[in-house]
Parts: structure tokens; C-alpha cells; sequence
């Protein structure tokens, strides 16, 4: 059972699932609305990319510092001060009135994001302290993620069609609202924590994450890449204290690659179906909503099998599905019912087996003071691992090369599966 948290505990779980649903949701909703944003307000083709930029950008190069601030200020105060960020964010963005403001409401709705997403995660892994109720948490947390990314695109078509390009900011304000007033409620107050922030560490961790997230979208600055991982090693080195743990290492490491893997997947398997198969995109869309679906149902079973198995099987099951779905989708030819449903729903299989099972590990058995920063390490690695594999998948070229490489990658996750945890604590 979790332990006691605000007066309104059965809100605990339902809030940490709408806010990361919220924070996927609005990484993708707004591609379906870029052509409205450039016709109204006149954007050039760099500027229409930096209303998605800026967004990523800011989120995946302050995730750790957000999962630090997250330990320091609390989490009910963090997931509160997010929330409201990223709602005022939204409607600065709705209601902006040329492309700089929107560029930078963006950039403010990532920072929002940033300290959302560790919070969310310490919430789950502070509240639930039971390895079966952490474990099903932490299914229903990557499943509400697994919704918000597959309802992106159809969210994004249907409100620019019925309403405007700017409802799909303004629509997070009231349900921000809601999940403030539910923060505020479920949530214990807790004290600031003592420990100060590690400026060397902030610093370090969150422009070399910025520095590696932007030469990769910039499609592979070399030099800027090269500084972002320099950054990042002296952070290592700094904060060497949050690498001790085996499991939160080993965990890491293979989020990292499991980024590339679910990429390979979504990103890919959408192009080839319009690219090669010549759907639209709303029927892309729908033709991958099975593999989604597939996912949030495994990865519900994932979590309720992990306190019984541990996470090594479910992870070397799932990197086996990886393997044989990316070279089912390398070999095969045909039309979508024969060569792309059948691979996609195991390599879909693969994802829900190994999300939720690799955050749990990742987070489990951290002390309260560094779940967040825990969180925000978890964090980072998954987003670290999509981009740096949609940036290298992307000069292959040919599907067959990409999904052969991602099979590969997925037999390395099986390699490294034995270095995870018999138990998660």
C-alpha cells in the first residue's frame, strides 16, 4: 500500500499520470498545427522549427536540474511550480502575437516540463513504497506517456480543424489548473531540503545536455556535440555519487539505447507507411494506433509481473521482441497488413515490457532526498537515447539499414540485461 500522503491520496496516482501525459502530449501535438502557426503569423522555415525546438530543447537539457530542484525545494512544491509554469507557458503561447513570443512561451513550457517530468517520477517512487503498488504506479505513469504521444497528432488535427492553432496551447490552462489544485491537495507539504544546490553539478549536467540535445537537432554539429559530452563527463565526475548504484547505472545505460529502439519504431514505421506505402498522415496515425494500444496494455502487465520476476526477464523478453520485430520490418515487403502490423506489434510488445520495468529500476530504492534527481537522470538518458538515435538513424537511409541497426541495438539491450538487479527494492 503507499504510504500516507495529502488528504486526498487517491489523487496521487490520476495527477502523476495527467501530468506526464500532459508533458509528452505537447511534444508532438503542436507538428499537426505548424502550417496554421507559419500562415498567421508569417514564420520562416528556421523560425516554424524553433516553435518545436525550443520546446525539446529547453526539456531535455534541464531535465536534471529540474530532478535536483525537485529534491531541494520538495516535490509537491516542484510539481506545483511546473505545473503552474507550463500552464501560464501554454497560454502566453495561445495567445502570442508574433513568432518570438511563441518561440520563447516554447522554451518556458520545456523549462516546465523539466521540472514536471523528475517530479512526477519522485512522486511515484516516494509515495508508492511497496514494490508491487511502485511497480503497477510506474506501468500507469509510461502508459499515460504512451497515450500522450500516440494522441499528439490526432489531438493536434482535430483541434486546428475545429478550432484554431491556438487552442492547442490553450487548452492545457484549465487542465493545468485542475492538476494544480490536485498537486496542492494530494500531495504532503514537506520541508525544504537542507542540502544546497550543487552549482558545479546544475551547471555542468544542464549545458551539456543543451549543448548535446542541440547538435543533434541541428542535425550533428560535431563540435557541439563534442562540448556537450565533455560537459557531461565533468558532471559524471562531479556528481559521481549518483553513479554508485549498479541499478540506476545499468538502468541508465540501457534507457539510453531503448530511446533509439522506440524511435526506430514510432518515428520510422510513420514514414514508411506514408513514404513507401502512401498513407496520409492521419492514416499513418491510425495505423499505428494498434501497436500503441498493445503497448499501454503490456506495459500494465510488465508492472504487475515486475515485483514477482524482477527486471532482467521482462527486459530480455522485450529485447528479444525488438529483435525479432525490427528484422520482420528489415526483410518483409507488401502492403500494411503483411509487413507492417505483425512487426510492429512486437516490437511494440518490446517497448512495454521494457519501459515501465527500466524507469522502476532506474528510480527504486534511491533515498527520498535524490529520488528526484534520480527521476531526472532516468529521464534524460530516454530522451537522450531518441535523439541522438533519430539523428544517426536518419543518415542510414534505406528502412531495411535503419531496422537492421535497430535489431542490433536490441540485442545489445539483451546483452546488457543481466547487469540489472535480480530485485527491485
Amino acid at each position: 500500500m503507499p504510504r500516507t500522503a495529502g488528504p486526498f491520496l487517491p489523487l496521487v496516482l490520476p495527477l502523476v499520470c495527467a501530468s506526464q501525459f500532459m508533458v509528452i502530449l505537447d511534444a508532438s501535438i503542436v507538428n499537426v498545427a505548424l502550417p496554421s502557426i507559419r500562415a498567421e503569423l508569417g514564420l520562416s522555415p528556421t523560425g516554424l522549427a524553433w516553435v518545436v525546438d525550443a520546446y525539446l530543447l529547453t526539456f531535455a537539457g534541464c531535465l536534471l536540474l529540474g530532478g535536483r530542484l525537485a529534491d531541494l525545494l520538495g516535490h509537491r512544491r516542484s510539481l506545483a511550480a511546473g505545473l503552474l509554469l507550463f500552464a501560464a507557458a501554454s497560454l502566453a503561447a495561445g495567445l502570442a502575437p508574433d513568432a518570438a513570443v511563441l518561440v520563447g512561451a516554447r522554451a518556458v513550457q520545456g523549462l516546465g516540463a523539466a521540472l514536471l517530468a523528475p517530479a512526477t517520477l519522485a512522486v511515484i517512487n516516494t509515495t508508492f513504497t511497496e514494490p508491487a503498488a511502485r511497480a503497477r504506479a510506474f506501468g500507469a505513469w509510461s502508459a499515460s506517456g504512451g497515450v500522450g504521444g500516440m494522441a499528439g497528432a490526432l489531438a493536434g488535427g482535430a483541434i486546428t480543424t475545429g478550432l484554431s492553432w491556438r487552442w492547442v496551447f490553450l487548452i492545457n490552462v484549465p487542465i493545468g489548473a485542475v492538476l494544480i489544485a490536485a498537486a496542492l491537495a494530494a500531495l504532503p507539504r514537506g520541508a525544504l531540503s537542507r542540502p544546497r544546490l550543487d552549482l558545479l553539478g546544475a551547471l555542468t549536467g544542464t549545458a551539456g545536455l543543451a549543448l548535446l540535445s542541440y547538435g543533434v537537432m541541428r542535425g550533428g554539429q560535431i563540435w557541439t556535440i563534442a562540448a556537450g559530452a565533455l560537459l557531461l563527463a565533468v558532471f559524471a565526475r562531479v556528481d559521481r555519487r549518483l553513479f554508485t548504484r549498479r541499478a540506476t547505472t545499468a538502468a541508465g545505460a540501457m534507457l539510453l539505447i531503448f530511446g533509439a529502439l522506440a524511435i526506430g519504431l514510432w518515428y520510422f514505421s510513420a514514414l514508411l507507411l506514408q513514404n513507401v506505402l502512401g498513407f496520409s498522415a492521419l492514416a499513418a496515425g491510425l495505423g499505428q494506433t494498434p501497436a500503441a494500444v498493445l503497448f499501454l496494455a503490456v506495459a500494465r502487465v510488465a508492472a504487475v509481473l515486475l515485483p514477482r520476476t524482477g527486471p532482467r526477464p521482462p527486459v530480455l523478453a522485450g529485447a528479444l521482441c525488438f529483435v525479432a520485430g525490427f528484422l520482420w520490418l528489415a526483410a518483409a515487403g507488401g502492403g500494411y497488413w503483411t509487413a507492417v502490423l505483425g512487426p510492429t506489434l512486437i516490437v511494440a510488445t518490446g517497448i512495454g515490457l521494457t519501459f515501465p520495468t527500466l524507469m522502476a529500476a532506474a528510480t527504486a530504492g534511491v533515498p527520498p532526498r535524490d529520488a528526484g534527481t534520480a527521476g531526472g537522470l532516468a529521464s534524460t538518458a530516454a530522451q537522450a537515447g531518441s535523439s541522438i538515435g533519430l539523428a544517426v538513424l536518419a543518415t542510414v537511409g534505406a528502412f531495411d539499414r535503419v531496422f537492421l541497426i535497430a535489431a542490433g541495438l536490441g540485442l545489445l539491450l539483451a546483452v546488457l540485461s543481466p547487469l540489472l538487479p535480480r530485485h527491485v527494492e
